[in-house]
């Protein structure tokens, strides 16, 4: 069900988010080691993921939609860059150990299970001084004039600062922000809206044996 929705979505004409890199990301990308490997989650059609790897990132995309995945590649292909991607279901993904220099999560509002699974893998999956880059809507924005985000029935695919802190115990929080801000990304990401950005490091003493 959940995979038709995003086939659906990404098979409309053009890019439902736009081609360019979320304003987030483009702000705190360089937090990520030069050169390094970089895993977007729930990527889309592949806007963040084909920045990074114009940046000189080495880039996997991962989304739960073939067809998202399809224009992903097709778009990096438009720019000249690489990248590796892979339709898979974030329920059981192995994102692996000691495995990325960077982590990016751009409006993955997946279900609270996934989420604070994802969440839980991230410090161990980062290797040293790796970093995580998150932005999402919080519940908040249902009382803004911005589209995007999920619907008011859904209320618990909403993240919150608090919320987020406790998921990413794993990690030194080098940013966490609760605001409210203009979006301008693609014909669904428009307007006033209310959002929470962090930004995370594993630090050497942060990785949980076993996990």
């Amino acid at each position: 069900m959940k995979q038709n929705m995003w086939n659906q979505r990404y098979s409309e004409p053009g890019y439902a988010y736009g081609t360019d890199p979320n304003d987030f990301l483009k702000e705190q990308y360089h937090r990520i080691p030069a050169g390094g490997k970089v895993l977007c989650l729930a990527e889309g059609e592949g806007r963040n993921a084909v920045f990074l790897a114009k940046q000189g990132y080495r880039v996997t995309a991962v989304d739960l939609s073939p067809i998202g995945i399809k224009k992903a590649h097709q778009l990096a292909a438009e720019n000249g860059v690489n990248i590796i991607t892979n339709a898979v279901d974030l329920a059981d993904y192995d994102m692996g150990r000691n495995e990325w220099d960077g982590i990016i999560s751009i409006f993955a509002h997946t279900p609270v299970p996934i989420r604070r699974r994802i969440h839980a893998l991230v410090p161990n999956a980062l290797r040293d001084n790796g970093c995580f880059i998150l932005e999402a809507y919080t519940i908040e924005h249902l009382q803004m004039e911005g589209t995007g985000g999920p619907m008011a029935e859904q209320k618990e695919l909403f993240m919150s600062l608090s919320g987020l802190k406790n998921e990413l115990a794993g990690l030194r929080m080098l940013l966490g922000n609760n605001i409210q801000r203009v979006m301008d990304e693609g014909r669904l990401h428009r307007g006033m809206s209310a959002v929470v950005q962090v930004v995370g490091t594993r630090a050497c003493d942060s990785i949980v044996p076993g996990g």
